[in-house]
């Protein structure tokens, strides 16, 4: 998925959603993290990809805790 349109959803997303998005890319990198220690990971580029996620998710969520804050 392009990164402006995932951005724009996770923004739609309410706070509830965001955890719970964030939890379930925490455990797919979990047994990402697993799979590669085992060498059974085939798509490498999947552990970056999360990473990644789960910032995106952690900055969108900060940024409505601020503007809560401000609200």
């Amino acid at each position: 998925m392009k990164t402006k349109q995932r951005l724009s959803d996770l923004r739609a997303m309410s706070g509830d959603q965001l955890q719970d998005e964030l939890l379930k890319l925490k455990k797919e990198q979990f047994n990402l993290r697993f799979q590669r220690a085992t060498g059974q990971l085939e798509n490498v580029a999947r552990v970056r990809e999360v990473r990644r996620d789960i910032a995106r998710i952690k900055s969108t969520a900060a940024e409505k805790l601020a503007a809560a804050g401000k609200a």
